[in-house]
């Protein structure tokens, strides 16, 4: 076979929709020239499996010679970006986004190499928190049209429910992004999901009018990053790669359980298995693609966790799959003889383990019969919990529908 280069391994792979200038981005990001960013907006203290695509992505170019720069947004963080929104974000403190900045660093290094000068971070504070408020708009408003930048698609999905003038800024704060990290790194390229294709043209718009029609700033869009966002959300909250929020066992169910048409498409665009022993799977199917999603599963939680803890999860749930009986791997919540202090329910039993979202949807749940403890079904939500029921084993194993196993533990 002959070898492609990395660019035609992203087309392959499914991953690009959109570009600029599609010649000079291939000639840049296959002979490793290209100095690229993607932005992350610290909301939480962790990144989760919608930011997922975008790591993988970084990864890929690092390895064919690119540099990346991971730009953390400590001064967009402040505003909040529209997109794929229909409300405003919670406002966070600058104590809370300096924190969230800090936990990215720590897991980004997991996929990123950013020894000797191979990649750098940096966070948009350092610059977007110092601007003149009357200089902006001179040097950059001038360069963008109100009417056209109500025509974007984030802005309009915005409109019936009230577009912030905070949030309206948003799309200047990120193009200043751009011709910043241009001019003080050499960034001549950018990438970000299918929803963020007006602020990223209004990057590149803005360093070519603000430095003239040869500076090198090039577009390109992921075709799933926007839908990577889905991704990472379930009944019970988002899917974070932080073990403390989302253990490696539930991170890899997560993917084990993805829907059938998904699963080609996602190890296609997420594992770094090479493409010809991917194509070998595209005509797999019925119980072959439970196969597939074992592979998923295991290449994702090793990507992220190590190799150790994708192996613990794989035969974890292979035990519960099969036997039933291997506990050792479950994730498990730790309770005390304080938590039975007072009467104890199922339905509090679910609350304390983190099972629900909500005591609404753990009446409706244990009512349709989908939650089972130590292999009993439970049909009445405040049927009460008691301490002897943890006597023989030291915990009990609750059953929250057919794929969740969890291990309710008595210290």
């Amino acid at each position: 076979m002959i070898p492609i280069g990395v660019y035609e391994e992203l087309q392959a792979r499914g991953l690009i929709a959109q570009v600029t200038d599609e010649q000079e981005i291939r000639e840049l990001v296959n002979n490793g020239k290209a100095i690229f960013y993607i932005g992350f907006d610290p909301t939480a203290d962790s990144l989760h499996v919608g930011h997922f695509m975008a790591l993988c992505l970084m990864k890929r170019l690092q390895m064919a010679g690119n540099k990346p720069i991971a730009l953390v947004g400590g001064g967009t963080g402040m505003i909040g970006d529209p997109s794929g929104r229909t409300d405003m974000r919670q406002m966070l403190t600058k104590e809370d986004i300096d924190h969230n900045c800090e936990c990215f660093k720590k897991q980004m290094s997991k996929f990123i190499d950013f020894s000797d000068g191979k990649a750098i971070m940096v966070n948009n504070a350092d610059w977007l928190l110092d601007l003149n408020y009357v200089k902006l708009l001179r040097e950059v408003g001038a360069c963008f049209s109100v009417n056209r930048m109500l025509t974007a698609e984030c802005y309009k999905q915005r409109m019936e429910k009230g577009l912030s003038f905070l949030e309206f800024n948003y799309m200047i704060m990120q193009s200043y992004d751009f011709y910043s990290l241009f001019q003080k790194y050499g960034c001549n390229m950018q990438f970000g999901g299918d929803d963020q294709w007006s602020n990223m043209l209004g990057g590149t718009e803005l360093i070519r009018r603000k430095l003239g029609k040869d500076a090198y700033a090039m577009t390109i869009t992921l075709l799933l990053n926007s839908e990577g966002k889905k991704m990472g959300k379930t009944q019970k909250g988002a899917v974070w790669l932080d073990p403390e929020k989302t253990s490696p066992y539930e991170f890899y169910q997560y993917w084990r359980n993805v829907a059938d048409a998904d699963v080609l498409k996602c190890i296609r665009m997420l594992t770094f298995l090479p493409l010809e022993e991917i194509d070998k799977m595209d005509g797999w199917e019925g119980a072959q693609l439970n196969t597939a999603k074992e592979i998923l599963a295991f290449e994702l939680t090793k990507l992220v966790h190590g190799e150790e803890e994708a192996k613990k999860a794989q035969e974890a749930a292979r035990a519960l799959f099969g036997a039933g009986t291997n506990t050792d791997n479950m994730p498990s919540t730790l309770l005390s003889e304080d938590d039975f202090a007072e009467d104890v329910t199922v339905l509090d039993l679910l609350t304390k383990c983190g099972l629900i979202p909500s005591r609404k949807e753990g009446r409706r749940l244990i009512q349709q019969g989908g939650v089972s403890i130590d292999g009993e079904k439970v049909q009445d939500p405040f049927a009460k919990v008691t301490k002897d029921m943890f006597s023989e084993n030291g915990y009990v194993v609750i059953k929250k529908g057919k794929k969740v196993f969890h291990k309710a533990v008595l210290k």
